[in-house]
C-alpha cells in the first residue's frame, strides 16, 4: 500500500488477518478503577500471537506482498516483538525471514525468533547500526522489507486492535496507546477517525525516549535518546507515521521509568496479567494525569506481554 490507509483498507486488514490472529478479550478491573479514578478497559494484546500486538501488522503486510516477492523472503530490524510477528507470519506463508536484532534486545524475543524460524543477525544497539545491518541483508539475500512501523500495510494492520476495541466498547472519551516508532499508534489515530471519531486519541511516551514529544514541538522528526526500561519505545518516528501523528494526536504524556515501572507492577498485581515495560506506558500516564482523566471512560491498549521475568523481578525490586 503506498497511500495513508483508507476506512475500507483498515476494514480489508481486519477480514484479511482475522483466522491468524486472536481477537483479543477486553479486561477491566474495579481496584484499577478506584485507584485511577476513571473507568479503564484494557485492551489485551499481551493475549495475541507471539504476545503482542505486532502480529496484526506483519500479518497484514505479508498477506499483502505478491507471491513473486513472497518467495524471496522478507526482511526487518526489530527489537523483539515485531522481530517474532514477521518470523511467525512468515513461517505461516512459508517463506524466509531474516531478522537484524540490536545485541541488547531481550532473550525472550530472540528465542520467540529462532523458534519460528527466523535467521537473526545481530547489531549494535543504535538506529544506524540497525538500518545498516538490515540493508546489508537485503542486498544479500533480496528480501523484501517489512519495516516495523514504517509501513501503511503494518500501520493498517495495527489499527484492527483499536477497531475491536471500539467495537467492544462504546462511548470511549480517550484511548491510549505507547509510542515507539508510531506504528501502533496511527493506527489508532486512524480507527478513531473513521470508528470512533469522538474519541480523543493520547500517546504515552517514556522521559528517556522522548522524541515523539519533542517532534510534536518543533515539527520535525527528532532523534530518540534511547534510555529507557521500556525496550520496545526506543525508536524514532518515520516519515510515514509522523505525519499522521502531527496531524491528530491530542496529547503526548511522557513518564519517568519509576512511572513505568510502578504501572506495570499495578497491573500484574491487580489485572492478574503480564505485561512489558512498553506495554504500561499508556497507564502510568492516566495515573500521572488522574486530573485529566477523572471520571471518564478510558481505552487502553496493553501492547505486549514478553517480558523477561528475572528482568521484570529486579525492575520491581529497583522500586
Amino acid at each position: 500500500m503506498n497511500h495513508v490507509p483508507t476506512r475500507e483498507d483498515l476494514l480489508q486488514a481486519h477480514e484479511r488477518i482475522k483466522s491468524f490472529v486472536h481477537q483479543t478479550s477486553v479486561m477491566t478491573s474495579s481496584s484499577i478503577d478506584i485507584l485511577a479514578g476513571c473507568c479503564i478497559f484494557f485492551k489485551c494484546e499481551n493475549f495475541q500471537k507471539v504476545g503482542a500486538f505486532k502480529a496484526r501488522g506483519a500479518m497484514n503486510a505479508i498477506l499483502s506482498l505478491s507471491e513473486e516477492d513472497r518467495k524471496k523472503g522478507v526482511a526487518t530490524h526489530s527489537s523483539g516483538n515485531h522481530a517474532q510477528a514477521l518470523a511467525r507470519a512468515a513461517k505461516i506463508m512459508g517463506v524466509k525471514s531474516y531478522i537484524v536484532m540490536p545485541s541488547n534486545a531481550p532473550e525472550v524475543k530472540k528465542k520467540g525468533v529462532r523458534a519460528f524460524g527466523g535467521e537473526i543477525t545481530e547489531c549494535e544497539p543504535t538506529l544506524e547500526a540497525r538500518e545498516s545491518t538490515l540493508a546489508k541483508v537485503i542486498t544479500e539475500t533480496g528480501a523484501t522489507e517489512i519495516h516495523p512501523f514504517n509501513n501503511y500495510d503494518v500501520i493498517a494492520g495495527q489499527a484492527t486492535a483499536a477497531i475491536e476495541l471500539f467495537d467492544d466498547t462504546e462511548g470511549l472519551d480517550f484511548v491510549l496507546v505507547p509510542v515507539g516508532g508510531g506504528g501502533l499508534l496511527s493506527g489508532t489515530l486512524l480507527a478513531a477517525k473513521y470508528f470512533s471519531p469522538k474519541t480523543k486519541v493520547i500517546a504515552g511516551e517514556p522521559s528517556g525516549a522522548d522524541d515523539t514529544y519533542r517532534a510534536l514541538q518543533s515539527g520535525r522528526i527528532e532523534k530518540s535518546q534511547a534510555n529507557s526500561v521500556a525496550d520496545g519505545l526506543l525508536t524514532s518516528l518515520g516519515d510515514k507515521t509522523f505525519p499522521l501523528i502531527k496531524e491528530m494526536v491530542s496529547e503526548v504524556i511522557t513518564v519517568s521509568d519509576k512511572e513505568i515501572i510502578e504501572a506495570m507492577r499495578l497491573i500484574w498485581e491487580r489485572v492478574k496479567i503480564i505485561v512489558e515495560p512498553s506495554c504500561a506506558v499508556p497507564f502510568a500516564a492516566v495515573l500521572k494525569e488522574k486530573k485529566k482523566f477523572s471520571g471518564k471512560k478510558i481505552g487502553i491498549i496493553l501492547s505486549g506481554g514478553n517480558v523477561d521475568l528475572e528482568r521484570a523481578f529486579k525492575l520491581f525490586e529497583s522500586i
